[in-house]
């Protein structure tokens, strides 16, 4: 009996000391994360978007972001390194182009080329043909490891999001395990970038964020940011030179956020927030060691659809959820022609659609 005790403490001891040493990327910092509200108020709970219908994407997964082109046809982004291209009803789905990376934001200019951010690749552009250009993979000397999203001004100055100078997401397994680690290190390090068409050149429009992610010219020509990692959105001055807090303590993790025809914006909560994580806010040698535990017991996003809309101000006009999770981990939401709002998400496999909004 003294022998298997004694067993079971040298297991224990073991455990105790991996969990403490083992090597991790992650160096977690404190931070003050805001009481989670939860569905509550503004955002409580409802159905409204259980009953999507939904596009097909000729077999693909994850469309992350979608554009209307001047064709009026969908242009939508997916994990396969592709861009898509289909009707907004109806119709066949076909490649429009392939990006040889992975394709999250999308984005037309007034010329009509389509601007990308590829988290692999940096900032593209992709001529009426499919042919796909690297405009930006590195910024103030850095190079760009996660482009997140994209957006561009009526001046045609480009606007994207460099979501993590820390995590790459091709190097740490994707844009999920990247943006986990991202997340759980909590160090700042994200940043937006500015392309101007003119100069060719790239520059830093704003940093120390944490995980910048969507982002979306105003029509007053204020660049709204979504910082996923303190649940907030901002609105920065034209000149880069202020910002102020749009809406802060969101109930999830935000994701894209785009503008619509009437100057209001949908965004996409991709998850509900992480109570444990949060809890382990000023925690930072626990959460270190939370990245120890078996994949399994990490922080993972849980299915839950959830778009709303707020107004220039951060007033919330509506919110479409669908506690089911049967369309999960929604990225964001258009509107289309005949007002149908087209879903994002960033793992299914079909695009979803609610038809006859107007």
């Amino acid at each position: 009996m003294r022998s298997f005790f004694g067993l079971w403490a040298i297991v224990v001891l073991v455990c105790i000391v991996y969990l403490v040493t083992w090597p991790v990327p992650v160096a977690p910092e404190s931070w003050d994360a805001p009481e989670d509200p939860g569905y509550t108020g503004v955002f409580a709970q409802n159905d409204l978007l259980s009953e999507l219908d939904y596009l097909d994407i000729a077999g693909r997964h994850g469309p992350e972001d979608v554009a209307i082109g001047p064709d009026g046809l969908l242009y939508i982004a997916t994990h396969h390194g592709e861009i898509l291209r289909r009707p907004q009803s109806g119709g066949r789905t076909d490649v429009f182009a392939r990006t040889e990376g992975r394709p999250l934001g999308v984005e037309f200019g007034p010329s009509g080329d389509l601007y990308v951010a590829d988290a692999y690749r940096g900032l593209l552009v992709v001529d009426r043909q499919g042919a796909v250009r690297v405009l930006a993979d590195k910024a103030d000397g850095k190079p760009i490891l996660y482009a997140d999203d994209v957006d561009v001004a009526a001046d045609g100055a480009v606007y994207f999001t460099d979501a993590s100078t820390r995590f790459g997401a091709r190097d740490s397994g994707g844009t999920l395990a990247a943006s986990v680690l991202d997340l759980v290190e909590h160090s700042n390090n994200g940043r937006v970038l500015k392309y101007d068409p003119e100069t060719e050149q790239t520059t830093v429009f704003a940093n120390n964020l944490t995980f910048p992610n969507g982002i979306a010219v105003g029509r007053d020509g204020g660049i709204y940011v979504v910082e996923t990692g303190t649940y907030s959105i901002w609105r920065y001055a034209p000149d880069g030179k202020g910002r102020e807090l749009v809406i802060s303590n969101l109930p999830g993790f935000p994701d894209n956020i785009n503008d619509a025809p009437d100057g209001t914006f949908w965004v996409g909560l991709v998850s509900p927030r992480n109570p444990v994580m949060d809890r382990l806010d000023d925690k930072p040698r626990l959460r270190r060691a939370v990245m120890r535990l078996p994949k399994s017991m990490r922080p993972a996003p849980i299915r839950y659809g959830f778009v709303f809309r707020m107004d220039a101000a951060g007033t919330v006009i509506e919110t479409l959820q669908d506690p089911a999770g049967t369309y999960g981990l929604t990225t964001g939401a258009i509107v289309g022609a005949d007002g149908s709002l087209f879903v994002s998400s960033l793992t299914e496999p079909r695009l979803g659609v609610l038809r006859s909004r107007e």
